[in-house]
């Protein structure tokens, strides 16, 4: 069964690449309860100092939109929207498998 993929980039001023870490950490940390998140995962390049890379595996694109109106999930995004200074979803993908994945 295919799983719903996202690979995204947050742009920051690099002063605050710390506090969305933090802020896209406690997400990652919160998603661990969610039915359906299987990876959240948060990464930072050292090339990059403006720059937060999130990359999520979910059950279906079902389980990802209903991650978005939880209440947990819309205080995190508060937090972290003065931060951001541009978005890109790098790509949408149809994650097929893997290592740490479950194959239900």
């Amino acid at each position: 069964m295919e799983k719903f993929g996202l690979f995204g980039r947050f742009l920051v001023h690099k002063d605050d690449r710390d506090e969305l870490s933090s802020i896209l950490l406690e997400a990652a940390e919160a998603m661990g309860h969610v039915d359906g998140c299987e990876i959240y995962q948060v990464s930072v390049s050292h090339e990059e100092p403006q720059a937060v890379y999130v990359y999520e595996v979910w059950k279906d694109e079902a389980a990802h939109q209903a991650s978005l109106t939880l209440d947990a999930t819309q205080t995190l995004i508060r937090r972290a929207k003065p931060l951001i200074t541009g978005m890109e979803r790098i790509n949408t993908l149809h994650t097929l498998g893997g290592k740490g994945l479950s194959t239900t």
